[in-house]
């Protein structure tokens, strides 16, 4: 059996009778709603991005420039599917976990090519997306019993 702290919690990187990390368990539940709200604000940069060409910085001599309006498409579309992901990770879906890692990895990069436009909302998107692909993967789910004796 696993040990507990008097609270009668799992100490902090242990895992419970159940076999999940407590803090992986919680992670997943924050990495869907986290998607969520990714996938929303990517929805939105893209309707930003496709309607203004001048609100994002304009960015001089760079390898992975494109047209605001082509980087508005590509948010919009990669926003979506975030949302939908984020959706399916909170109902539970078994395909959603698999699906958010590769999106978040795919949402990870972009937002790296996408830094020189919005450098610090770029830089907390990849930390968001981290977290999220830490969540996914560290959360098995499976019934191996942890101690630490």
């Amino acid at each position: 059996m696993a040990q507990t702290t008097p609270s009668g919690r799992a100490p902090a990187g242990q895992r419970t009778a159940g076999g999940q990390n407590p803090w992986a368990a919680s992670g997943t539940l924050f990495a869907g709603v986290l998607m969520l709200v990714e996938g929303v604000l990517g929805i939105l940069k893209g309707i930003v991005g496709i309607a203004k060409d001048d609100v994002y910085a304009s960015v001089g001599d760079y390898t992975f420039k494109f047209d605001v309006t082509a980087w508005g498409w590509i948010h919009l579309i990669v926003g979506i599917v975030l949302a939908i992901v984020g959706v399916g990770i909170l109902k539970g879906m078994a395909w959603a976990r698999g699906a958010g890692v590769a999106i978040a990895g795919l949402d990870i990069v972009l937002n790296f090519l996408w830094l020189p436009y919005t450098p610090l909302w770029a830089l907390i998107s990849i930390a968001i997306g981290v977290f999220i692909i830490w969540a996914l993967c560290t959360d098995t789910g499976n019934t191996r019993v942890h101690t630490s004796e």
